[in-house]
């Protein structure tokens, strides 16, 4: 008899189930927990936690399972991949979750036959419960269907936490408005006209640009392994239901791509818009030059050394003069500001 460590007993739950019979427990109430099911039902065993090594290797070789994926299990962290192995497949899945406006990664691990599926996550999460609940209540067709059909389910959800993960990310990153904000419509032209392009902004978007890309990177990888689940020639495994998976990718995928092409829309906007402020500011400039470069040149020849000059007898003709210099340097600074320049 296999003697299996106490937390991973309680952070494991055995479902058995087929068409007319559902029944859930923790490992704790087990003695020997099996994956060899009887005739007619499905057995799905739900582990959170990767790192009960001693115990995964104690309840693969109990089983009679590959030996290969003790090897396999004592990488935690791996790639999307599928690995087909003696009368088993092998899965390993990013999930990807927003945290923070942030995209966090999260691994999860399936090991399936016709009988059996077993599901591996880093940590205790609630992807799982609405087909749990599916199961227990036999809603749909999940109680009449294999462990194929089981794996499905599970691969949708994970599918539908990337859609939810890229929405919540949108949504974290927009700031009403502001001067950091990218998901302003390109409709609404006063407030991209407001956005000032300095180099923090730049540095922002290109930064939430990169996670986009990187979240993109990770949802091609999901594509082709589910693209490599359709391809399988696996007795008792039908493939059919993984082309409506690529499907539900692709859809993701597509949102990311409209959502990246709309991001750079708006920054060749913005900085068109900011290049024709810049064009207006030098009219503006060479407007005064061409009015007083001609009047500088005749008063840097002649001087103001003139004989007869009124004023320069005035008691308070320098106090005026400054109050004039103030008065013209006020009206200039107001009229810059007036037209957005700085």
């Amino acid at each position: 008899m296999e003697s299996y460590s106490e937390p991973f007993r309680a952070q494991s739950s055995l479902i058995t189930y087929g068409e007319n019979s559902f029944q859930q427990e923790t490992l704790l109430s087990l003695v020997s927990p099996s994956l060899l099911s009887q005739k007619g039902t499905i057995q799905w065993l739900n582990t959170y936690g990767l790192t009960h090594y001693d115990d995964f290797k104690a309840l693969i070789t109990a089983n009679g399972l590959d030996d290969f994926l003790i090897k396999l299990l004592r990488e935690p962290e791996q790639p999307n991949k599928v690995i087909v192995l003696e009368n088993l497949i092998f899965i390993s899945v990013k999930v990807i979750t927003t945290v923070g406006g942030k995209f966090k990664e999260e691994q999860i691990m399936f090991i399936f036959s016709t009988g059996f599926v077993w599901s591996l996550a880093g940590q205790s999460h609630i992807y799982f419960d609405e087909i749990i609940g599916r199961l227990e209540h036999k809603r749909g067709l999940s109680r009449f269907k294999k462990s194929d059909y089981l794996v499905y389910l599970l691969l949708e959800s994970i599918i539908e936490v990337y859609h939810l993960a890229f929405a919540d990310f949108i949504l974290a990153n927009t700031n009403n408005g502001t001067s950091t904000d990218w998901t302003i419509k390109l409709t609404d032209a006063k407030a991209i006209t407001e956005i000032r392009p300095t180099p923090e902004f730049t540095a922002q978007v290109e930064q939430r640009k990169q996670a986009i890309l990187g979240f993109k990177k990770t949802c091609l990888s999901l594509k082709e392994l589910i693209q490599k689940m359709e391809r399988l020639k696996e007795n008792g495994i039908k493939t059919i239901y993984f082309s409506d998976l690529k499907e539900e990718v692709e859809t993701v995928i597509s949102e990311i791509d409209f959502s990246l092409q709309e991001l750079e829309s708006k920054i060749n906007l913005i900085f068109s818009i900011q290049g024709h402020r810049l064009n207006e500011v030098m009219k503006t400039l060479t407007i005064f030059s061409v009015f007083f470069i001609p009047l500088t040149f005749i008063a840097g020849i002649y001087g103001m050394n003139f004989r007869y000059m009124p004023g320069l007898e005035m008691e308070n003709g320098y106090y005026i003069v400054m109050a004039i210099m103030l008065i013209i340097s006020t009206g200039i600074l107001i009229f810059v500001k007036k037209r957005k320049w700085f």
